[in-house]
């Protein structure tokens, strides 16, 4: 029984999958958005979330701890900069799966990961009427002002 032994194991060695997950948080917060299998993503998920929270630390300690989940330099200066700039009033819950069926070869249920609130992404239809319905409602009292002047 595999009690309190967390983590899939992906049919590789510890060494093998440590490889990919580093690549893996590399290629996410450079390109903000990757393709990949569903497990994959989904164990993905805390180890990019783990390295933003580092970033928003920015001590020199935390900046070592980002270079062993993720050996990219680029990849590290990002976090450091521009991500923790993005994400410091979020307390968490950096990244997005979202599901786009099977890989045609396998059958693999494949996922996008995505970093939330990225760069050029539209934003939510939520977010649009909440902004239409704000301008409303200043609209409202303006046109009420004009007919008390009026008067």
């Amino acid at each position: 029984m595999r009690h309190l032994k967390a983590g899939r194991k992906f049919g590789r060695t510890s060494a093998h999958r440590k490889a990919l997950f580093r690549n893996l948080v590399g290629a996410l917060i450079e390109r903000e958005r990757i393709s990949t299998t569903l497990a994959k993503a989904k164990e993905l998920r805390g180890k990019v979330e783990r390295t933003i929270t580092l970033g928003k630390k920015g001590t020199l300690h935390a900046r070592r701890q980002a270079f062993k989940l993720a050996p990219q330099k680029e990849a590290v200066q990002k976090v450091f900069g521009s991500l923790a700039d993005r994400y410091a009033n979020r307390p968490g819950g950096y990244t997005r799966i979202i599901k786009i069926g099977p890989r045609r070869g396998d059958n693999a249920p494949m996922a996008f990961i995505e970093l939330v609130d990225r760069e050029g992404e539209t934003p939510a239809p939520k977010e649009e009427a909440q902004k239409k319905t704000a301008t409303k409602k200043e609209t409202k009292p303006k046109a009420t002002e004009k007919k008390e002047d009026k008067k």
